[in-house]
């Protein structure tokens, strides 16, 4: 009888414990509608750091697929549709990842749309001109150098890089562009979310177009928490 009542009690405990929460992107309002999905998030708006995820989608459950530690903008974090460019802040968001490009070759099993990066590639960031926020070769006329990046410049952060999509279908002149998901620099970056290079080399092994990856980026809370997106 005595030994009938601990496992009773044992039971009882069992059923009172927390289970594990849900995987994050379970508990956003919205994940793309692929299988694949990255999400970067950070603890709050003014955090410089924070981590990377990729996870996949399976038997009607996310599973996470890898991680790395991350680094945002050297202002923090920003609500993606109030950003304003030239501010240091990494947009808050759901995104897609429209391809990748890099100064090395595409890691073995990169499956995404993959560009190498040449003498004559830029990525146009000047309001004024018709290629804002695009991959120009080479750079027009009317995009001027200043307000541009020379991506080939940038070898050791563009090594491997995935464009984010954030304000690029339909281009906001001033709200930012150029931001990506590349290899880490020597710090902060000015918007973009970078990690290190092995996870740069993984991640574009893992991602499938087929499976409509995208990209999250928010915070664990508050207007920008990544559950929102």
């Amino acid at each position: 009888m005595r030994l009938a009542a601990v496992a009773l009690a044992s039971v009882s405990l069992l059923a009172l414990a927390p289970s594990d929460p849900p995987a994050l992107p379970e508990q956003m309002a919205d994940t793309g509608g692929g299988s694949q999905l990255i999400t970067a998030q950070a603890p709050r708006e003014d955090s410089t750091s924070g981590t990377l995820t990729w996870w996949d989608r399976r038997d009607g459950h996310w599973v996470k697929a890898g991680s790395a530690a991350a680094r945002f903008g050297a202002k923090g974090l920003a609500e993606g549709g109030s950003r304003k460019q030239g501010s240091n802040t990494t947009p808050t968001g759901l995104y897609d990842l429209p391809f990748a490009f890099g100064t090395k070759a595409a890691p073995a099993g990169t499956s995404v749309a993959y560009r190498p990066v040449r003498d004559e590639s830029w990525w146009c960031q000047d309001n004024d001109s018709r290629s804002y926020n695009r991959w120009t070769e080479p750079r027009p006329a009317d995009c001027r150098a200043s307000e541009s990046e020379h991506l080939i410049a940038y070898k050791a952060q563009y090594a491997y890089a995935l464009v984010v999509g954030f304000n690029y279908e339909r281009p906001v002149r001033g709200r930012g562009a150029g931001i990506f998901l590349h290899v880490n620099g020597a710090g902060t970056t000015a918007g973009c979310v970078s990690v290190s290079e092995d996870a740069m080399r993984r991640v574009l092994g893992w991602a499938d177009p087929a499976r409509a990856p995208r990209i999250a980026i928010g915070t664990v809370s508050g207007g920008t928490a990544i559950t929102r997106y």
